[in-house]
């Protein structure tokens, strides 16, 4: 299978790099071929501008951002893996979103009916933050972060979601923990048939 990797994280000694880093290797040695788009190393402009905007009706995107479409066009699957902040991504990650998965590509309104136009890909989105489940769970929170991701971005655009991994107490987390999640992370994969 083709698989892409949208990646955000700053720090290449982070945490998300390291569940990153286990993914890869192990899609690699399962044989599949990888595209990686790490998105603070590509310093991709989050910043939807006018032009963008009124280039997105016409059909007309930016060279970045035609780039990126075509790796989403040639995938099977897509991961994403990103930090919780601020209860929400990165804002490279959503200008990501809010440049990449344009009118047109992402989506397209037929009379007036939405229509998701990447059917037929399938992601995993990899998310860390530093709340315990049980305090996101208390507010609310677990099922805002799955509606306002998933169903107001992922499934909007038509993409079938496998797994949305939350882990948490990632700012300190222990060796166990991060062991645990590599292995779920790779077990998803599994599960999933991915292999060869």
């Amino acid at each position: 299978m083709k698989h892409l990797i949208i990646y955000a994280h700053p720090g290449p000694e982070s945490l998300n790099s390291h569940l990153k880093q286990t993914l890869i290797e192990h899609l690699w040695d399962s044989g599949h071929e990888v595209v990686v788009r790490d998105l603070y190393q590509l310093n991709f402009s989050p910043v939807l501008s006018l032009e963008d905007m009124q280039g997105q009706r016409m059909g007309i995107v930016a060279n970045d951002v035609r780039q990126e479409q075509e790796f989403i066009a040639w995938a099977d699957h897509i991961t994403f893996i990103y930090p919780i902040w601020w209860t929400g991504m990165p804002a490279i990650m959503k200008g990501f979103i809010d440049r990449v998965f344009s009118y047109g590509f992402a989506y397209r309104y037929d009379q007036g009916v939405q229509k998701g136009l990447l059917t037929g890909k399938q992601i995993t989105v990899i998310n860390t933050h530093g709340k315990s489940k049980a305090e996101y769970e208390e507010i609310g929170m677990d099922k805002a972060l799955s509606l306002t991701s998933d169903k107001g971005i992922f499934t909007y655009c038509g993409l079938e979601i496998n797994n949305h991994f939350f882990f948490d107490k990632a700012d300190r987390p222990l060796p166990e923990s991060i062991e645990n999640w590599s292995d779920q992370i790779i077990s998803t994969y599994k599960c999933n048939h991915y292999e060869k």
